[in-house]
């Protein structure tokens, strides 16, 4: 080696950003962030990206899932050198499915100016969460929908719903433990209810996109709305449920299988597409 070549773990100066959207099938991760002894979304993507640039990496995500909470977009910024830069898409394509395991698959490619944060940088986050009903359970659908049985009025979680629309304190949806002593006001953008199809399979979908989300906070709005749509409560409790800035005024959690991480909005022209 040339005397003042770097070695295999001497990074050189970084000239811009690396950002991979990613997917995966949250079932059998211990949540996104790494976690010492658990199976991790992050650390498996980490161990993939060593691999293939040779040297370690600083990871950033735009949002942290839980355990069994999937996604469809999650997006990761890793700074990076000139020539990890050039590296072409098709590349990285055939090196990420060599390199991470079944359940996430790597999306597309992009690239950010040097110091661009997937999380810091990220406008606004959207999440679906998808709930089947009826007698019987859904098959090929299972591990992402809650099978909630019962059936529910659209109607009136569409109008709890509403309340959540704006920027709100929502201490009363976020878990416990993690809302001491930190912040807890976000930005709602928008909700909707669609009812979907897949594989033959019908589901209620609740899609939500804010400007950030608490810790367990959308899975806790759809347990609240899930008590609206059931009959158990009446619509406008949802803002009494804001109101309180309590954990214990609101629904219970709903399962993280029914959760997907759906799409990262962030500036125009942010994110170029590697070629």
């Amino acid at each position: 080696m040339r005397v003042g070549a770097p070695s295999y773990f001497e990074p050189e100066v970084l000239d811009g950003t690396l950002v991979l959207r990613l997917g995966y099938d949250g079932a059998g991760f211990s949540g996104f962030a790494e976690q010492p002894g658990l199976r991790t979304v992050a650390g498996e993507v980490r161990c993939a990206l060593e691999t293939f640039l040779r040297r370690p990496i600083d990871l950033t995500c735009a949002g942290r899932t839980d355990a069994g909470v999937h996604a469809i977009a999650q997006y990761v910024s890793v700074p990076a050198h000139h020539d990890e830069l050039a590296i072409e898409h098709r590349r990285w394509m055939r090196a990420m499915a060599a390199l991470l395991p079944d359940d996430i698959a790597l999306g597309r490619v992009f690239h950010a100016s040097s110091g661009f944060s997937a999380r810091f940088d990220a406008r606004a986050r959207t999440y679906t969460y998808r709930i089947a009903t009826g007698d019987a359970p859904p098959l090929l659908t299972r591990k992402v929908t809650w099978w909630h049985r019962l059936p529910l009025d659209v109607e009136a979680m569409e109008c709890g719903a509403s309340y959540l629309v704006g920027e709100h304190d929502f201490k009363s949806f976020c878990k416990m433990s993690s809302a001491i002593g930190k912040p807890t006001c976000r930005n709602v953008i928008e909700v909707s209810f669609e009812r979907e199809g897949a594989l033959g399979e019908e589901h209620i979908a609740f899609t939500i996109t804010g400007n950030a989300f608490l810790h367990s906070m959308v899975r806790t709005i759809v347990g609240t709305l899930v008590e609206v749509g059931a009959g158990r409560r009446d619509p406008e409790w949802v803002l009494e449920v804001i109101t309180a800035c309590d954990r214990r005024a609101a629904g219970p959690t709903a399962p993280a299988r029914g959760l997907c991480f759906m799409d990262v909005a962030y500036d125009d022209g942010a994110l170029t597409a590697c070629p």
